[in-house]
């Protein structure tokens, strides 16, 4: 069983992450790939990790509760790269010491072997590169989904509700969130507020970690994986709006302006502002003026009619 004692300051600090976090994304790949995961299974016979890759094996097991230092929260992949590279090497060893066997690469990287490190950052990069690289736009695409329905859930039901539906057979006990889960572990943020992240690689429990700003972070498995996701308008969806219209409103999942629209589709922006302002009439996009620009994004029947027409 999880438990996380939450406190009302943390209930106050509770939000989502802005996006998806690229090492973290790719640890979680990595330990998918030595899953016996039936949703991934098709995936993983076409990923093939370089052989500069597979030493990464060695540090994040298919529990993947690897070394923390190996999949920080970062924007972006060189941001990331550089926090592996900079840990300290008290940390780095007690991570190691922590969670790995005594096998070659975590031994040297314990002992700061530079050619170990060396090694440590290729590995990663050529295994992103295989593994998330290319598969950006749908991990992008998963991860908006599930937060704009998040927020849909929040606005309608509260962030209890939210919370509690974040992963199966999870309930409230007062203030704690309680996951039923195998293993047995009591987390509390003290204040710190907590983060929440959809991981588009992961099916398993839910992971604890701590984020870049100091709270708590939770990564829960998006509610579309990576392998389910069509970034393309469903049939049912573009018949009913016109594919056009259906790209746009499958775009508004998260803020957009009209310039950002008309780009991402590859449509002028008068053609971009026509379908918009359509969508809006019929009540499935607001959109309000920030200055000199026109941001619309997906109102909550818009989000339900994605859901319902979608899978992402």
């Amino acid at each position: 069983m999880l438990r996380l004692r939450l406190t009302a300051d943390d209930l106050l600090r509770v939000r989502f992450a802005t996006g998806p976090a690229p090492l973290l994304e790719l640890g979680m790949a990595l330990a998918t790939l030595q899953r016996d995961d039936a949703v991934f299974a098709r995936w993983a016979r076409r990923t093939r990790l370089p052989r500069t890759a597979l030493p990464l094996l060695e540090l994040i097991p298919p529990s993947a509760a690897g070394p923390l230092f190996v999949d920080p929260v970062s924007e972006g992949f060189e941001d990331g790269l550089d926090m592996v590279l900079s840990t300290p090497h008290d940390r780095a060893r007690a991570e190691l010491v922590r969670t790995c066997s005594p096998t070659s690469l975590p031994r040297r990287l314990a002992d700061r072997d530079r050619e170990a490190w060396g090694a440590l950052e290729h590995a990663l990069r050529d295994a992103y590169g295989v593994v998330v690289g290319r598969d950006e736009a749908r991990i992008r695409a998963s991860f908006d989904a599930d937060l704009a329905w998040r927020r849909v859930v929040t606005a309608e039901q509260g962030v209890g509700a939210a919370l509690a539906g974040l992963y199966p057979g999870s309930r409230w006990d007062g203030t704690d969130l309680v996951v039923d889960v195998p293993e047995d572990s009591e987390h509390a943020p003290r204040g710190r507020g907590l983060t929440l992240m959809p991981s588009v690689f992961w099916t398993g429990r839910p992971m604890i970690g701590t984020h870049t700003d100091g709270s708590m972070l939770l990564v829960y498995p998006a509610l579309t994986p990576v392998p389910l996701v069509d970034t393309e308008p469903p049939d049912a969806l573009a018949a009913l709006l016109g594919r056009t219209r259906a790209a746009v409103l499958s775009i508004l999942v998260e803020h957009r302006t009209t310039s950002e629209l008309a780009l991402k589709l590859g449509i002028s922006v008068a053609s971009a502002s026509t379908h918009a302002k359509t969508l809006r009439g019929a009540g499935l996009v607001a959109t309000r003026r920030e200055g000199k620009a026109v941001r619309h994004v997906a109102t909550p029947l818009g989000l339900r009619l994605l859901r319902q027409g979608l899978t992402f």
